[in-house]
């Protein structure tokens, strides 16, 4: 895309090794994939990129921000994340070189950019999108959602625990108060040695206590917090429960729960280097700092079409975000959905794992325009096909009772049509985080706090979809 700017930057030219031995576009293969990145970043609109350096007249001109923001896609595409690393390519690799040409940044020049203009790539996911609308590649026949965790960038080591914390808040204030008599009984002493200056500051033993008992009291706060939300949601749960009993007349099965506590276990961690992060189940059943890594994919090609990262372990409640924002990013992108015959726009076929049901999540997504067929519990293999409808009856009356909305969802995933698209899940939706973490290799964030890492996953899911986009043209006609 031409742009218009009196604000000078270095000048990009990456041909400038064209007329070596060694020139890349002689040593690459024609149809390499960062040729299509150097062909597709000059057509995109890069005003976002652009608008913090405009009205900057200070300093050397910076580079080229078109040149970074083809870096780090390609760096992406290719399963380079780490700037450093990104940075060492960009000497010995003639890849890299065709982008850069003589003029090679540094990783902290690399890093900065990525920091800031995170939030810029969004716009080019939407544009990313379009393009994929436009080839054909977007059916919306059928979208399938999944999570996945992602390793945080944070420590297991650089965490404590509720109990603990408890203790060392009592041992801090302990410590304080004998620093703080000991410094009563000495003021004249330390008047005398202070000389010109007012006395009141902080001995050095003092301010690092009272500054990691301001930590730990802030972790605190946040378990506290955490503890108070999760109790809402159990007593939610309880009261779903019990409504469903009485509407069967069915009795409660073992001892009553204990009441809900908004108090955190004591074994709740918080972390001091991403305090953002959240511990959570992996899949080989061990436990590490990471985040829940939401994709809405649809089947025609795999096309990302919506992201975003939660601290959430499970996915009960992503189910309606994920659509709000499947649907918003279709609108953006220009995506037309297909009418009825009234004139109204379908309903977008949706498949999702048992981890998403709840009747809030089918009642959200239906009201968002999708038309969701979700597992409602574990199967085993071949379960599901269908079979003779039993009618609920109360246990009380012996009367037929009306179907719950988990029931109507059981239902609705046996008929034939049921069958036909939610069989073909796990086609869609997992192979689309192999080829990230399995063939890309991304398996830990590189930045810290959840909007950073929204970011990032964004980054990493734009370019899924240009590599997609890229195997699309490539393939014979």
């Amino acid at each position: 895309m031409a742009r218009v700017s009196a604000k000078k930057y270095r000048p990009w030219t990456p041909d400038s090794y064209s007329h070596l031995e060694y020139a890349p576009s002689d040593r690459l293969p024609e149809g390499d994939l960062v040729f299509f990145f150097l062909d597709a970043v000059p057509r995109l609109d890069l005003a976002r990129f652009y608008a913090p350096y405009e009205k900057e007249n200070r300093g050397a001109p910076p580079f080229d921000p078109a040149m970074l923001v083809c870096l780090l896609l390609y760096s992406y595409s290719v399963g380079i994340f780490s700037s450093r690393k990104i940075a060492n390519a960009c000497e010995r690799n003639l890849a890299f070189l065709a982008i850069v040409g003589d003029d090679r940044p540094d990783f902290r020049t690399i890093s900065d950019f990525r920091k800031l203009h995170l939030e810029a790539f969004e716009g080019v996911f939407i544009e990313a999108l379009r393009l994929a609308a436009e080839l054909g590649m977007v059916s919306l026949g059928n979208l399938s959602f999944d999570g996945s965790k992602i390793k945080a960038n944070a420590s297991r080591h650089k965490a404590m625990s509720y109990g603990y914390m408890k203790k060392e808040e009592e041992r801090l204030e302990g410590e304080i108060k004998d620093l703080l008599e000991k410094s009563q009984t000495t003021d004249a002493q330390e008047d005398a040695a202070l000389g010109s200056r007012r006395g009141d500051e902080l001995p050095a033993e003092l301010q690092r206590r009272e500054e990691r008992l301001a930590t730990i009291a802030a972790a605190k706060g946040r378990l506290e917090e955490q503890a108070r939300v999760d109790a809402e949601a159990e007593r939610q749960r309880r009261a779903e429960e019990e409504a469903e009993r009485q509407r069967t007349g069915k009795k409660r099965r073992g001892k009553e729960p204990k009441p809900v506590s908004e108090t955190p276990d004591d074994k709740a961690q918080s972390n001091f280097t991403d305090p953002e992060a959240k511990i959570m189940p992996q899949s080989n059943k061990g436990w590490d700092y990471s985040g829940n890594a939401q994709a809405s994919v649809d089947s025609k090609h795999q096309i990302i079409v919506a992201c975003f990262v939660t601290t959430a372990a499970n996915d009960k409640e992503q189910a309606v975000p994920l659509a709000e924002m499947t649907k918003e990013n279709l609108k953006q992108a220009g995506v037309e959905l297909e009418k009825d015959e009234t004139g109204e726009a379908k309903k977008i076929p949706a498949t999702l794992d048992s981890g998403y049901f709840s009747e809030k999540a089918v009642a959200g997504m239906e009201a968002a325009g999708f038309d969701p067929y979700m597992a409602t519990g574990r199967q085993k293999h071949n379960q599901g096909k269908t079979g003779a409808t039993t009618v609920p009856v109360s246990a009380a009356t012996g009367a037929p009772v009306a179907a719950t909305a988990k029931e109507k969802m059981a239902e609705k995933v046996k008929t034939p049509a049921g069958q036909a698209l939610y069989s073909r899940r796990k086609v869609i939706v997992e192979p689309v985080f192999g080829q990230i973490k399995g063939a890309r290799g991304f398996r830990q964030f590189s930045m810290r706090g959840l909007e950073k890492i929204n970011g990032e996953w964004r980054l990493v899911c734009l370019t899924h979809n240009l590599l997609k986009i890229w195997r699309h043209l490539r393939a014979p006609r």
